[in-house]
């Protein structure tokens, strides 16, 4: 399988026959096969393995090595341990082990030698034999893999050639061919078509669906439309959507053309006080508004409220590319630049993480979060978020207020709906917003890792108000970069339709073209079924698992909700100082009301219904979060601060207001630092004999209170010694300019004896008596009269003895006391 010289190594073609030599073993079943000790999903062939190998355990898997085999097939990096226990043939298959990684998850592989490190490609050839194989995952893993010296030379070379050619996507195709290896034996379809929903989560893909979150909320006034069914409307907005109940679906239609991408408002959460949380996208220009078309909007914009507040995220939110160029930073600030193997040094870091304005982006998310979240405790008013796609920024913000506000989408089954509602069926763009393919970099940006940071900053801070744990959240984070989620695999519920129902075009003179959803229609066979994000047992062990949720007591009931406003009489100074039908706008803290805020009120040749309104006495000129804040007295704080005031007792829907200053934002460590000392590790060259110079200085910790110990248990069993005293050179608070002295050596306790006068020669004055002190040396003789003492006086004291006249040659400071040091 090699070519080259011996020192010089390339594949040239894998055995042909390696796969039929591998199909053709023993134990192959319907759930699986047993292979060299590792446990190969259905269809799933190794390429090549390597025996007598050891694995860099992180900090949470307790650290160490683990001996074992490596493994290298045509879907992940599989590393079985030596010690580990038997697979079950019968249990059901998992897709990844706890030390297994994805091939279309990896970055980078590294191969590690004597002196060098090597950035391996298909195309690239070693001049040595790896002793350390790297693998940089695009999680911010790094899987550090160590072979022994008696694993043959060609095994480590083959298997480090075989994962870099099979990890790297080469066309567009690769992440189908992916799903193929994967999940493409007919055993695998069978065994996914057979697995069952999680029963207990809303997955929003029918109208039921929608009708049960309205009644969970208690929302009243709004209704279930279906005049999306077949993506008429909007190609990128699910198939129902909810609309106030006075608005027809003939005169919904008309009002998608006045929205980019037909995102018309449509209605997410309503807060048990009774404001609704409603996204949009942006208005569209030189549209004509018509008197009715005017009064449908406006219908669905206030909701049945009196007041209605626009939030706009354009100006305040980053953008899509901003954040993009942020995690690239992070990522080259958590796990070095390989190629040019540089890395951040220790007392740059935290420099180099505030320059990546990642912390500064998810600061600004929780931040507009609470602004929303403490308008909607106000009660009795519609706030609309308001983007220009409504499809990255919006998603963000409405799912933190649900968080923030909605103990039910803290727990682990309501957070997996809420990211169902708010993302999946909301029309996010998972598939370019990840990159699978890697092949166009202009629409990737990773916006849901993002909004988990911002998830995990709120869990941070309240961790006993969370079902969820960070373990969950570490697990959605890392499936995001697996390619064979249907949950992630489309960027709208009609690519999604369009792959499982296999949908066709039809034509007609009124609509033109159009794709139809066939009744009954099959699967395509020829694509493998791909399963949601949320199959956790088909990703993870029934251990790891056990770890995504913790036990929360129960929430204080609320008191029972009518007609869903738990706040009937609403106070009248809220309201008295506005007009029914009034919309203004929150931007950057504060309220206004612009002219051009809804274009059919700005005037022009439009038709127009209405002059804009007046604006609220009480919103002028005031920041929106601090009026708010003062006018409803929010007294919630953290498990962190001691609050000594309480108003009553604890409301489940009180807002859970982040602390944004300072430290309380800080880094998510257990997903972007825990490849960090691994990656500090091999970023230059370094010996497998070498340790990381933080394990180095521990081991030196550990050394130095080893010998305490042994000193310690030693000097109990004899008697106490007079301890040496030290030399002149190890007077730390010496001035080395002139030879003199701050303060003057410690002196040992005794009684308080006088004895004569030591000789007026000050060298030896400090040490040990003459028979045991080794010769001072001649260099020292002139220069140790020069030393002097700026408080108190040098001391030559015995064990029985404290204090003695000093030399003759000694200066004594100004004023008579005693010494410091006595």
């Amino acid at each position: 399988m090699l070519t080259g010289s011996k020192t010089t190594f390339k594949v040239r073609q894998m055995v042909p026959d390696m796969k039929e030599r591998m199909l053709s073993q023993s134990g192959v079943s319907t759930r699986g096969r047993d292979m060299f000790g590792l446990r190969c999903l259905p269809g799933e062939c190794v390429l090549q393995r390597a025996v007598l190998v050891r694995k860099k355990l992180t900090p949470r898997e307790g650290g160490g090595w683990l001996a074992g085999t490596l493994f290298c097939t045509h879907f992940r990096v599989a590393f079985v341990p030596q010690d580990g226990p038997k697979p079950d043939d019968n249990a059901d298959p998992v897709l990844l082990g706890d030390h297994d990684v994805a091939l279309a998850s990896i970055d980078k592989v590294v191969a590690v030698g004597p002196s060098r490190t090597k950035l391996v490609t298909p195309n690239s050839s070693l001049k040595f034999t790896p002793e350390e194989l790297v693998l940089y995952c695009r999680d911010l893993r790094v899987l550090c893999f160590l072979f022994d010296r008696l694993t043959p030379d060609t095994q480590a070379i083959e298997i480090t050639y075989t994962i870099a050619k099979t990890y790297q996507p080469t066309k567009p195709g690769t992440v189908l061919s992916f799903q193929n290896a994967a999940l493409g034996s007919v055993e695998m379809k069978q065994f996914l078509s057979n697995r069952r929903r999680d029963a207990s989560m809303n997955w929003f893909e029918c109208s039921s669906d929608w009708e049960q979150e309205l009644e969970r909320t208690g929302a009243c006034g709004w209704r279930v439309s279906s005049v999306n069914d077949r993506f008429e409307m909007s190609t990128s907005l699910p198939r129902f959507n909810i609309v106030p109940q006075k608005v027809l679906d003939t005169e919904l239609k008309k009002t998608f053309a006045h929205f980019n991408e037909g995102r018309i408002p449509r209605w997410c959460w309503r807060h048990p006080r009774g404001s609704d949380l409603l996204r949009m996208a942006s208005f569209q220009n030189n549209i004509y508004h018509e008197k009715d078309d005017i009064r449908n909007l406006e219908l669905i914009l206030l909701g049945g409220q009196s007041l209605c507040v626009v939030v706009e995220l354009g100006e305040e939110m980053p953008s899509p590319a901003d954040i993009q160029l942020s995690h690239t930073r992070l990522r080259a600030l958590c796990l070095g630049d390989i190629s040019t193997s540089v890395s951040v040094p220790d007392d740059k870091w935290l420099s180099t993480l505030e320059s990546t304005h990642w912390l500064d982006y998810t600061r600004c998310c929780l931040r507009k979060a609470a602004e929303v979240a403490c308008l909607l405790r106000g009660g009795h008013l519609t706030v609309v978020l308001q983007e220009a796609e409504d499809r990255d920024m919006n998603c963000v913000v409405s799912s933190l207020v649900q968080v923030m506000c909605d103990p039910h989408s803290r727990t682990r089954a309501g957070f997996q709906g809420l990211v169902q509602k708010e993302w999946v069926m909301a029309g996010h763009r998972f598939y370019s917003r990840i990159n699978y393919n890697r092949d166009s970099d202009k629409e990737e940006a990773p916006v849901f890792l993002l909004f988990l940071d911002c998830v995990w900053q709120l869990w941070s801070q309240y961790p006993s108000r969370f079902q969820l744990t960070s373990d969950f959240l570490l697990a959605l984070h890392d499936s995001v970069h697996l390619p064979l989620f249907s949950s992630f695999l489309a960027n709208c519920q009609r690519e999604r339709c369009k792959r499982t129902q296999n949908l066709s075009q039809s034509y007609t003179l009124v609509n033109g073209w159009r794709d139809v959803l066939p009744r009954g229609s099959s699967q395509d066979t020829s694509d493998p079924p791909l399963p949601p994000v949320w199959d956790w047992g088909l990703q993870y062990s029934s251990q790891r698992r056990a770890r995504f949720t913790q036990p929360v007591p129960p929430p204080t009931p609320p008191p029972p909700i009518l007609n869903g406003n738990l706040n009937t009489n609403p106070d009248a100074h809220r309201l008295g100082d506005t007009i029914p039908g009034s919309v203004f706008q929150l931007s950057k803290g504060s309220f206004s009301c612009p002219a051009n805020l809804l274009p059919w009120r700005s005037g022009g040749s439009s038709g127009v219904y209405r002059k804009s309104h007046r604006r609220a006495p009480s919103s002028e000129n005031l920041p929106g979060l601090e009026r708010l804040l003062k006018a409803w007295a929010l007294t919630e704080l953290p498990h962190s601060l001691p609050s000594t005031i309480t108003t009553g007792p604890l409301d489940p829907f009180e807002p859970l207001l982040p602390l944004l200053l300072g430290p309380c934002v800080g880094v998510w460590r257990d997903c972007y630092l825990r490849g960090a000392l691994h990656a500090q590790a091999f970023s230059h060259p370094i010996s497998s004999n070498t340790h990381h110079p933080v394990e180095q200085l521990a081991w030196e910790v550990q050394q130095l209170q080893d010998k305490l110990t042994s000193a310690s248990t030693a000097g109990e069993n004899q008697p106490l010694k007079r301890p040496e005293p030290r030399r002149k050179d190890t007077n730390l608070n010496q001035n080395t300019n002139n030879g003199t002295f701050l303060f003057p050596a410690s002196k040992p306790p005794g009684p308080a004896t006088a004895r004569p006068a030591p000789p007026s020669s000050n060298h030896q004055t400090r040490g040990p008596p003459p028979s045991t002190a080794p010769q001072s040396r001649p260099g020292h003789r002139e220069s140790s009269n020069k030393h002097t003492f700026l408080f108190g006086q040098p001391s030559d004291a015995r064990p029985d003895q404290r204090y003695f006249p000093a030399p003759n040659n000694a200066k004594f400071p100004k004023s008579n006391g005693s010494s410091l040091g006595s």
